[in-house]
């Protein structure tokens, strides 16, 4: 067909619930390693325990509850290399971090953020969720309330960082924030479709948009499989060095 683009193989791993900084250890690890073609592309799912990142962006004056506060309510601040401001993470959101080659999409990450947000707009469309994007503001909205941030860098031409989508998070820990600096409402699939929705009920619909959307064929990949090839590459590869090219959004 005129215009498409071969289907490429790339490796599905989903990580269950992780920690955030061993999660970015792991992106870190796994983008030294596709830059130096061991690997092929690869989208790592996600939970986390509660988490708030800080892109470079980021003002720490959007994070409205003291430090100590968050700390005892169990929340983790990290300050990341990511576009965008201030994002929170936790149970019931679906966290994507595709390591993707971006020389498949001719180096373009406007593009690149395009097909994430069109992978999450067909996915919440399966679900009978109108959701589209706004100009100017990177992330999937529903009505004016996001129920997606996007957030990405670019290393050496590999992606890292991603999306996060609210699948059934607890919506009341989003008021610990300034969500991505724009004081606008958040949403869920869970609030919109008035029932719980489960991460697994979403997580496969997700996978065969991305799919789609990167005219990928995923195959599942174990967790251990994956963090054994990763301890194989030293991190400093990936952690120095370089240009980096970020697109700012949440």
């Amino acid at each position: 067909m005129p215009g498409s683009r071969a289907i490429r193989t790339a490796r599905l791993v989903e990580c269950g619930t992780m920690p955030y900084g061993q999660a970015w250890a792991l992106q870190r690890a796994l983008v030294a390693a596709r830059q130096a073609d061991q690997i092929e592309d690869t989208l790592l799912l996600v939970e986390h325990p509660p988490v708030i990142t800080i892109g470079r962006a980021g003002r720490t004056a959007n994070i409205l509850a003291p430090r100590d506060l968050l700390g005892a309510r169990g929340f983790e601040v990290f300050e990341i290399e990511r576009g965008g401001d201030v994002t929170y993470h936790g149970p019931g959101q679906l966290v994507g971090y595709p390591i993707v080659d971006l020389r498949a999409l001719d180096e373009d990450v406007v593009r690149y953020v395009r097909l994430l947000e069109a992978t999450l707009i067909d996915a919440l469309g399966a679900f009978g969720i109108a959701a589209r994007r706004v100009r100017g503001y990177p992330g999937v909205w529903v009505g004016e309330a996001k129920i997606a941030a996007i957030g990405v860098a670019v290393k050496r031409k590999v992606t890292m960082h991603g999306f996060a989508l609210n699948v059934t998070p607890d919506l009341d820990h989003f008021a610990v924030i300034n969500a991505c600096g724009l004081g606008k409402p958040v949403t869920s699939m869970g609030r919109l479709l008035g029932r719980p929705v489960p991460v697994d009920e979403v997580q496969p619909v997700v996978v065969r948009a991305f799919g789609a959307a990167f005219s990928m064929a995923l195959a599942p990949m174990a967790l251990e499989t994956v963090q054994a090839m990763a301890g194989a590459v030293p991190l400093s590869e990936s952690q120095g060095g370089g240009p980096r090219e970020v697109v700012h959004g949440d």
